[in-house]
Formats: structure tokens, sequence, C-alpha cells
């Protein structure tokens, strides 16, 4: 990897080198500076912190040196959250600063579209579309969602649920559905590439993972003007603001996400002053915005060098 990058930074006469996780690809980066150093060429890293580098794999005892090694020889660093930036001071000796930067979202791809065909299809005597995007890892909590979407349908709510994505705790989840008698109003549509047509037809979007460093698929939702059901941890109430994007629960609180749900999906006034809401934030996340901040760091970087 630090070869390919050193090929890359010859051939395309790179100012400077920007990588994602600590590992593997700021210790290699470190290597290509080195190397280029020696050539006679100045190449500053930023290294940008997106989650399992530092909440699952960097605190592998075997692997908490080099990650706070690799961190602190970047000449920059930028983490997707301030949830993550703690984090990673409080599992490591880090002495570089963090600058936290966003993920962001490109607001013409993931806006609310008419797909009122693909809703009818969907939803012929007008129900409600409840969505969960995600890698169906255990820590999205899938079966969760089947949960609170069984608890809506209780609730005298006309609804399909519609589950994007694939992932082991998929089984899972088809069996609970199965449990629970409700596969009549649940799809699991598999891994695609256009969620925004998902999205665009979706009345609440439910998110009760244990662990999100930042909330991309929340975000994503709410650009596409949807409500969002999330858990409180993490990154997410940074992008989920409880009570005016949608609402925020404890974790694996079945009981309050299928209450704030029923809300959301049965107050017309409410759900229009969320979905407005929604995207409203999601403006703060756009694509330009972000890549501006990048670039002012880019800058401020190799002015420092």
């Amino acid at each position: 990897l630090a070869s390919q990058m050193v090929n890359l930074i010859e051939f395309e006469n790179l100012d400077l080198l920007h990588v994602h996780y600590a590992l593997p690809h700021a210790t290699s980066a470190y290597l290509a500076r080195q190397i280029m150093a020696e050539r006679g060429k100045k190449v500053p890293i930023i290294t940008t912190l997106h989650g399992t580098d530092i909440t699952l794999v960097g605190r592998d005892p075997s692997y908490k040196h080099v990650v706070e090694y690799s961190i602190d020889k970047s000449n920059g660093v930028t983490a997707v959250s301030e949830y993550l930036k703690q984090e990673t001071y409080n599992h490591f000796d880090i002495k570089q600063d963090i600058r936290v930067i966003p993920n962001f979202i490109d607001l013409d791809r993931f806006k609310k579209s008419n797909k009122s065909h693909f809703k009818k299809a969907i939803c012929p005597n007008g129900e409600k579309v409840v969505v969960h995007v995600s890698n169906f890892r255990k820590v999205k909590r899938a079966p969760a969602v089947v949960q609170v979407f069984a608890k809506i349908l209780e609730h005298g709510i006309p609804a399909k649920l519609l589950l994007v994505g694939d992932g082991p705790d998929r089984q899972k989840a088809e069996q609970q559905c199965r449990d629970l008698g409700i596969c009549d109003h649940t799809r699991f549509l598999g891994k695609l590439d256009e969620v925004e047509e998902v999205l665009s037809i979706a009345d609440l979007f439910l998110i009760p993972s244990g662990s999100e460093t930042f909330g991309l698929a929340a975000l994503e939702a709410m650009s596409c003007s949807v409500p969002v059901i999330s858990s409180d941890i993490g990154g997410l109430p940074e992008v989920n603001v409880h009570g005016e994007t949608g609402y925020m629960c404890d974790l694996d609180d079945i009981e309050c996400m299928a209450d704030f749900a029923k809300e959301i999906l049965t107050n017309d006034a409410l759900f229009n002053r969320l979905s407005d809401n929604a995207r409203k934030r999601a403006e703060l996340f756009t694509q330009d915005l972000i890549v501006d901040k990048y670039e002012d760091f880019y800058m401020e970087v190799m002015q420092g060098m």
C-alpha cells in the first residue's frame, strides 16, 4: 500500500495525501511520506477517522500503539463527529489536535422525488411506509426494527416495512418477521444502488443502532425529508435533533420508538413539520460546504509545513 501511495504521489505530482482510517492507511501514508522525504519532496498527510478504526480495530491491544503512532505522525487529523473525536482521546494517548469535519450529503441525489407509482405498488391501500437501511451487522439492531414495526401494527396503523441492505443479521430479522406473523407487511429488498428511490416514498426511518460514529444513513433519509427515530448513542444526536427532525430513544427501548412512530404516522401536522426540518437540517451537511472545510484544512496544513 505504501508503494502504491509513492507511485501515486510521483505520477500525479501530489502536494498532499489525504487518507481515511488509521489502519492501514495512515500507517502506510507515514511510510510513503518518509520515502518521498528522502527523495526531496515534502508531502503532508491528513488522516480522517471514521469509526471502526477507533471503536473496533484500534482498541485491540496489539494495534493500539501503531494506531497512536500513525495518528500522531499525521500532519493533520479529522474525525467525522465530536463523539468520535472524544472517543479517540478517551481510548488513545493522542497528542495531535483533531478537527471535526462531518460527513457530507449530495442534496441533489438525496431529495424527495415523485415516486407515487412505486408507492402505489407497495401500498395499494395507502399504507404508511417505514424504512430501515443498513449492512445488517449485529450493531445495527435490524431485529429491533422488526419489533418496533410489529408494535406500529399493534397500534392499528396500516403500514409496510421496507428493509434495504444485506448482512449477518438479515436471517434473524426475517425469522423474527415470521415469528411475529408480519411477513405480509414486510419486504426485504436486499442491496440497492438507488436507495434514494425507497427513501422518497418513506414516511419514517428507523435506525436503532447500538453504535454509530456519525449516522450517514439517517442523514440520507433526512435529506429526502423523512423523519427519523434513532437510538441516542454515538454521533446520532449530532445528526438527528430530538423533537425537530425526529426523535431519539434509549438503546433497545422498543416501546419508546413505537410510541414516537405512532405520533409521527398519525399526526399529519407533526409529520410535515419534522419532514421540513429534516431536509433543512440535512442542508447543513451539503457536499459543497463540507468539501470547502476540507480544502481550507488542506491549505492550513500545507502552510504549516
